[in-house]
């Protein structure tokens, strides 16, 4: 189960990947605003596995002297699966409102038996990453993945083709890591809000316990201005994992499905 909940998040890291690439403009208009909360559902099968809450608050806190939003993330397992394997984590970014870079992150795991902290400090002065386990010099934007994810939102991707293979960076645990995804075009999908028309993409993932060899993850981002993920779907060893958006409040822009 510890291995479902990073599925989830893993989902979440790599929606983000479908834009945030250094060579692409981000829009002018932020997508998003103080109050905004989403929440995603992981289902194994049909069964509900997971769930994770996102928010977007205004922050007391300053860094370097300029207010920031609080972005921050609960994740936990539902039902059946609190007994198999209770995950309680949290997750929280500080970002610039103006560029949307991470100034500060940090996160708390609890995971059956399993604990884990980190806290991750961004110096874009002197390009350098502090972090639990030590320090790692970078250039360019890298992001947390709750950063990542609400940056992504605001790339303009007007001259997205079908096809396209995006790269993004960003940084988790130990080390700065890359994303590669692929643009698959425009598609309708349902999601338990309704039905969208969506921007399709595909991430590259790597096999391994979780995933098989041939296994694709497949993202559906609603193609209106709040850029949101609505449904993901990946297969697994065994069955497949499908993530929906099935609550949406505060957003800066309405959420208008084709039907409900």
């Amino acid at each position: 189960m510890k291995k479902f909940i990073s599925a989830l998040l893993l989902i979440l890291c790599n929606t983000a990947g479908a834009w945030a690439q250094e060579q692409v403009t981000k829009t002018k208009e932020v997508a998003f605003k103080a109050g905004e909360q989403i929440t995603y559902k992981l289902r194994y099968g049909f069964l509900s596995a997971a769930e994770t809450v996102i928010k977007v608050e205004d922050s007391p806190l300053k860094f370097e002297g300029r207010p920031v939003l609080h972005i921050n993330a609960q994740a936990k397992t539902l039902g059946t699966f609190n007994f198999l394997f209770n995950v309680r984590n949290e997750y929280h970014s500080y970002i610039d409102p103006a560029t949307l870079l991470p100034y500060y992150y940090w996160e708390n795991r609890k995971e059956a038996k399993y604990r884990h902290t980190d806290k991750v400090t961004f110096d874009r002065q002197k390009n350098i990453i502090t972090a639990d386990k030590g320090q790692f010099p970078f250039k360019g934007d890298v992001f947390d993945f709750l950063s990542c994810y609400y940056y992504a939102r605001n790339i303009d991707i007007t001259g997205l083709k079908v096809g396209d293979v995006l790269t993004l960076r960003y940084f988790l645990e130990d080390g700065i890591h890359p994303l590669t995804i692929t643009y698959l075009g425009k598609e309708q999908t349902k999601c338990n809000l309704g039905t969208f028309n969506c921007l399709k993409f595909s991430p590259t993932i790597i096999p391994g316990r979780i995933f098989k060899k041939n296994s694709k993850l497949y993202l559906w981002i609603t193609d209106d201005k709040n850029r949101i993920p609505v449904k993901a779907n990946v297969e697994i060893v065994v069955g497949s994992l499908t993530m929906d958006l099935t609550q949406a409040s505060g957003l800066k822009y309405p959420l208008n499905p084709v039907k409900k």
